[in-house]
């Protein structure tokens, strides 16, 4: 599965400051490694999407969509009930937030913590939102540039105003700490059952950097300290949550009950059922 960069596999037009687009696809994707060159809105209108950042994942239906941040992502893409996908993205540069948030009071906007992705939830105003972009996209092209400049500030002071300016905050800082996004993808993924090519991806690195940069701060190998997490988990949900060995294998990232058992007893000199029952 080779690795899409967007909007440059969408359009030939990326000197535009926001560009919209309505997707549809028949096929499923699952984890298939993106990079955004620019920020985007992603309205879903059918199916399911899950994305994964170097610091947070968010899965959202068609009920709400996502506001994500330029970078390399993992993306998941799940068809409806109706064997359709489709969504309406905004896509818009850092340029045109730039421009936005002159405009706006920047010593309001909270600096809570930094992510890649925020979803929210559609209502009536989103809605009818979305449809405008739907009617803008069937417009002459030079139209459509001046109109969803206008359009895509319409969004970003609406959903400040709704919400909070936290998710500017994020859109706007820079990440160019490499060690800190390097940790951030792995305490982030302990848990998402990602391969060493994915994570190496989310880092923006070959497999074999990854490899030497994990050893160097975690001193020892990846494949040890994932499994060591996902038993440590397992433990919790059978100590504290009282759960069964046969609940906890899946969520711990096990693909069959006696893999998960085996593993965890050479871990913990004990099977799972053992600690089960305690």
């Amino acid at each position: 599965m080779h690795t899409i960069i967007l909007p440059d596999e969408l359009s030939a037009e990326n000197s535009q400051l926001v560009q919209v687009f309505d997707y549809k696809s028949s096929k499923e994707i699952s984890k298939q490694q993106i990079i955004l060159n620019q920020n985007i809105f992603s309205f879903l209108i059918e199916g399911a999407k899950e994305v994964i950042f170097d610091d947070s994942a968010l899965s959202i239906d068609a009920s709400g969509f996502l506001v994500m941040k330029s970078g390399n992502c993992l993306m998941t893409e799940k068809l409806s009930d109706g064997s359709n996908y489709r969504s309406v993205v905004l896509f818009f540069t850092n340029e045109m937030l730039s421009k936005f948030i002159r405009k706006v009071d920047w010593n309001k906007i909270e600096s809570g913590e930094c992510k890649s992705v925020y979803a929210f939830e559609y209502d009536d105003f989103i809605k009818r939102f979305v449809y405008s972009l739907l009617d803008i996209s069937q417009l002459s092209k030079d139209i459509q540039k001046k109109m969803l400049e206008v359009k895509c500030e319409e969004i970003m002071f609406y959903l400040t105003e709704k919400y909070s300016a936290e998710f500017l905050y994020s859109l706007a800082v820079n990440s160019d700490n490499a060690t800190q996004k390097f940790i951030q993808v792995i305490e982030s993924s302990h848990l998402n059952k990602l391969t060493l090519k994915e994570l190496a991806f989310l880092c923006n690195m070959s497999v074999s950097t990854f490899k030497r940069e994990f050893e160097k701060h975690y001193s020892e190998s990846p494949i040890k300290w994932f499994q060591n997490k996902r038993l440590e988990f397992a433990h919790y949900l059978l100590q504290k949550e009282q759960k069964n060995p046969s609940e906890v294998y899946f969520e711990a990232g096990y693909e069959n009950l006696s893999s998960f058992t085996q593993a965890y007893k050479s871990k913990y000199g004990v099977t799972p059922k053992h600690h089960q029952k305690i």
